[in-house]
């Protein structure tokens, strides 16, 4: 019998066969992309955590009362600046490296997530991008206690932890959302410019040396859940940690949402923060698309 409620048509219950069928759909999918692309998972689940060694490493020498550096270094603004170069240079050296260029370099699951709202990134890679970074980080801090024994759970460095500054959790949430939203502003501008592209992680790196300097009295600065968990996780410190997985990925989707508006979809080429190399990309690229005007102008 045919009812004004579906339109004149009947609509059956899916059957148990249909639902065996979609679970084995998903199931099969899941199993397919890491069977492919489990290298990419495990780059970006070493290269969060090589970060965060550099991240616990530079801040036990920056600002454990016994270390040499501490005490040769007395200004806090100096000693900001320093952890701040370090970690910029650290982060343009992973984005650079051989296994930066294979997966990306996304160590951010706010970096992933965006990506997946601009349809560069299949779902399931999404996942275990994200799966991957926050155990990667988390290894990274856990590795750091281990060759930095009780200095790194000093309440001096407590981790690398990112907390709010004395401003308050308000003030902290607006600057993660707005430093958040500048960097990936920052990487869409410039990772989809031809000219321009090979500098995204260069840029990039420049962006995190600059907040660690200016910024991070307000916020910690951390832009990443992951980053955030890792550091929070080992000490059991999880005071405002909602700030740093609620932040960051909106300032960035905002910032994607603003590009879409202005240039378009079709003016996002790739998921890489670095694709000029031949390494492979498992994302929704159109990175060649990017480089042919260029291409036919040089050859004119």
């Amino acid at each position: 019998m045919q009812t004004e409620a579906t339109g004149g048509i009947n609509q059956q219950p899916a059957t148990g066969a249909e639902t065996h069928g979609a679970d084995r759909t998903w199931f099969a999918s899941a199993i397919s992309a890491a069977s492919s692309h489990w290298p990419e998972y495990l780059i970006e689940a070493a290269c969060l955590g090589l970060f965060m060694v550099s991240a616990c490493s530079f801040t036990v020498l920056l600002q454990h009362p016994g270390s040499i550096l501490r005490q040769m270094v007395p200004s806090v603004f100096l000693r900001r600046l320093f952890t701040g170069l370090a970690m910029g240079l650290t982060a343009i050296a992973l984005i650079y490296s051989p296994w930066g260029k294979q997966s990306g370099a996304h160590l951010n699951p706010s970096v992933t997530l965006t990506f997946l709202r601009l349809g560069k990134v299949e779902p399931w890679d999404a996942w275990f991008y994200i799966v991957a970074q926050f155990l990667g980080g988390t290894l990274g801090v856990l590795l750091s206690a281990v060759i930095w024994g009780k200095a790194v759970a000093d309440e001096n460095v407590r981790y690398a932890i990112t907390v709010p500054g004395g401003r308050g959790t308000a003030v902290a949430f607006v600057a993660e959302l707005a430093i958040s939203f500048l960097m990936m502003t920052m990487v869409l501008n410039v990772s989809n410019s031809a000219r321009i592209a090979r500098f995204t992680g260069v840029v990039a790196g420049a962006l995190v040396a600059t907040y660690i300097t200016i910024e991070s009295p307000l916020s910690g600065m951390s832009m990443s859940p992951a980053r955030s968990f890792a550091s929070a996780a080992p000490g059991q410190l999880w005071n405002s940690l909602w700030i740093y997985f609620t932040a960051p990925p909106l300032g960035m989707m905002l910032a994607a949402q603003v590009y879409l508006w202005l240039r378009g979809k079709h003016a996002v080429f790739c998921a890489k923060l670095h694709h000029h190399n031949n390494k492979r990309c498992i994302f929704r690229c159109n990175y060649q698309a990017l480089l042919t005007p260029i291409t036919l102008k040089e050859t004119i």
